[in-house]
């Protein structure tokens, strides 16, 4: 399998590099294919396919063990760090016009917005509610 062993690391690697960009969030398949990327190097160098498992199994222990993470925690960004939109979500806002499933206005901090219930209910003008996702220029509302 040396001659050609690297072929079938960059194959998969190549596999697993797209399996990682068609499952965003979860950031498991594109440390594995890096290591991939180290097994065909190291077969290709003349290393035998005992080898290319060795450098394909350590690798891949380094790169979730270091790599996961830190990719992860730049997943969960505190709210302090969120910007645009982002940064509205999880905030309380005042209705000033009733909003239901359909419509309706809301104050969150100095801008006025227009909204909807998150859950369908109605909310009465003067509620203090709690801002669960922006849609557009909409943001989705509940008590």
């Amino acid at each position: 399998m040396r001659p050609v062993g690297w072929i079938v690391w960059t194959i998969l690697a190549a596999a697993l590099g797209v399996g990682e960009v068609l499952t965003p969030g979860l950031f498991f398949l594109g440390p594995i294919a890096l290591a991939a990327v180290a097994a065909a190097i190291a077969t290709a160098l003349g290393g035998g396919t005992a080898v290319g498992l060795i450098v394909f199994a350590i690798c891949g222990a380094l790169s979730l063990a270091v790599l996961r993470p830190i990719a992860r925690a730049h997943l969960h960004l505190p709210a302090i760090s969120r910007t645009g939109t982002d940064a509205l979500i999880g905030r309380r806002a005042v209705v000033t016009r009733r909003v239901d499933g359909l419509g309706g206005r809301v104050r969150i901090g100095g801008e006025e917005w227009t909204a909807r219930t998150y859950d369908g209910t109605e909310i009465e003008a003067g509620e203090q509610v709690d801002v669960v996702e922006i849609q557009g220029a909409t943001a989705l509302v509940m008590r």
